[in-house]
């Protein structure tokens, strides 16, 4: 019996791939403190979202995206233009198979290439998951703001973890 081989790749986000970004970003809204956000967003408001990031990738395997990460300004002043916040998200029932790990590489390396100084991680805790990827590239944390947000009816601490490409 052969062994199932599963194709996949990552490439660069598409105004296509909209709407499966929303399905996947939706599900945290609705069921995670893993996003702020209260309300599910739109494929249009999604894609609004890809067009206004620096980068934005997709892990695509057997035509269906699996997860995306993303790369977006810090904020808005000229002086933090070589900061970004980057951002990964899974389709359920897909972690730890390296997916996310994928993707932040080859955000991470395009990002380099761009000139791109510091990168921002910032979560939502508790999230084991997400610190121990952040970690894993080298992220420390910087900050952590306690009960800073208010989401399924209890208050959520915020921490930011920071990355220096050069």
């Amino acid at each position: 019996m052969k062994p199932l081989i599963f194709l996949f790749m990552i490439r660069k986000a598409t105004r296509n791939d909209a709407k499966e970004i929303a399905e996947i970003y939706n599900y945290y809204v609705v069921n995670s403190i893993a996003t702020f956000a209260q309300e599910s967003i739109s494929e249009t408001e999604m894609l609004l979202n890809i067009e206004n990031a620096i980068l934005w990738y997709v892990y695509v395997e057997e035509y269906a995206i699996l997860g995306y990460a993303y790369a977006s300004k810090w904020k808005q002043r000229s002086a933090y233009k070589f900061t970004v916040e980057s951002s990964v998200y899974l389709k359920p029932n897909t972690f730890n198979k390296g997916i996310g790990t994928q993707l932040y590489t080859k955000l991470f390396q395009n990002l380099k290439s761009l000139k791109i100084h510091a990168i921002i991680g910032g979560m939502s805790l508790p999230n084991k998951a997400s610190q121990a990827l952040h970690e894993k590239f080298g992220f420390k944390k910087v900050a952590h703001f306690k009960e800073v947000g208010y989401k399924f009816n209890k208050w959520i601490d915020v921490g930011y973890w920071e990355l220096l490409l050069s």
